[in-house]
């Protein structure tokens, strides 16, 4: 109960950022004002706290939100993303090839503490197996949470700035009148689609499950309803609110330093990522834009919310960053158990 004041404090200050960057009609605005409301509030040791235990529950409305977007026409699309998933691999090993030396050159990281960093996968698998294989836990929450942030930022900005898409808060809207009947099919893919992810063991159940099974009800053409408006502005300030609380006890000396890093491992893996959406664009014709949120390392439900607002196929975009994920936390381990076999046989040797 001592925690219900910092929580609410937290969603006071979130909402309140949501609301001026809205104001001023800058681009996703509910979450990535809730997001640097809180960042600020965190690193000035404001009494906050996240509200993680309904983020499980926020990431289902986004998930049961993106799901919705999954027509009977992407299974006439599906056939041609063979060959953007490759694309895609070949990218992630990229990434790794280049943002790992970065961060151990240029961040001065030992090894294992880059390699964990600089990995384009989710933030908890990478800390949960890179602390399990001897790295430094505190940088590899800095530099996930912050590529989180920094990509998040530069692809809004870029898209509402350079490309002139509308992704202000009018952006993500979901007005269509909403039954009784719609809500009870709403709230029965969220809460069964949780459930259903933890099950099969999904990366982000709570995020993933609901999406699946929105998509299977919206492919079959059995509910065309989709949340509520004032729902996913919530729950985008939630969200904003639960990433900017990651940078609680985090002082402002060690953040300036950390953000300058993240700032040029994101450039380096979003220059990948337009080299690999020019590739997409090439082999099997996907939109430049699309291609460069399937790849941007800015977190699926994040680049998802943003694919809904410049209108490209969320469904690509969904795939894509579930194969990155899938992909880097299987190659990861096994990977880094070569590299150290073979630099304990040279050194035996």
């Amino acid at each position: 109960m001592d925690s219900l004041p910092r929580i609410a404090l937290a969603l006071i200050i979130g909402a309140a950022g949501g609301f001026g960057f809205y104001l001023l009609g800058l681009p996703l605005p509910w979450m990535l004002g809730a997001l640097f409301a809180t960042m600020t509030a965190s690193v000035a040791n404001a009494p906050v706290i996240a509200p993680a235990r309904i983020r499980s529950a926020v990431v289902a409305v986004i998930g049961v939100l993106l799901g919705s977007r999954f027509t009977p026409d992407v299974l006439q699309q599906a056939s041609a993303w063979g060959a953007t998933v490759a694309i895609l691999m070949v990218y992630v090993v990229a990434v790794a090839l280049v943002v790992v030396p970065f961060y151990r050159f240029v961040g001065k990281f030992d090894w294992v503490t880059a390699y964990f960093a600089g990995m384009p996968g989710g933030l908890t698998e990478m800390i949960e197996i890179g602390e399990a294989n001897g790295a430094k836990p505190a940088p590899i929450i800095l530099a996930h949470s912050l590529r989180i942030v920094v990509t998040i930022s530069l692809i809004a900005f870029w898209f509402r700035i350079v490309q002139g898409h509308d992704v202000g808060a009018s952006a993500v809207r979901t007005d269509a009148a909403l039954s009784w009947l719609d809500a009870g099919v709403m709230l029965a893919s969220a809460v069964a689609g949780s459930a259903l992810g933890g099950w099969l063991r999904f990366p982000a159940p709570a995020f993933l499950g609901p999406l699946l099974v929105s998509a299977v009800l919206h492919l079959t053409g059995l509910t065309a309803s989709v949340p509520p408006t004032l729902l996913v502005n919530a729950a985008q300030v939630i969200l904003g609110t639960v990433l900017g609380c990651r940078f609680l006890g985090i002082s402002a000396r060690t953040l300036v330093p950390a953000t300058l890093l993240s700032i040029g491992a994101t450039v380096l893996t979003l220059g990948l990522a337009f080299a690999g959406g020019l590739a997409m664009h090439a082999v099997a014709g996907s939109p430049i834009d699309q291609a460069l949120l399937a790849m941007a390392p800015g977190g699926l439900t994040e680049m998802g919310l943003i694919a809904l607002a410049i209108h490209a196929d969320v469904a690509f975009v969904a795939l894509h960053h579930v194969v990155r994920i899938l992909f880097v936390i299987v190659l990861a381990p096994l990977a880094f158990r070569v590299i150290i076999g073979r630099s304990g046989r040279a050194g035996r040797g």
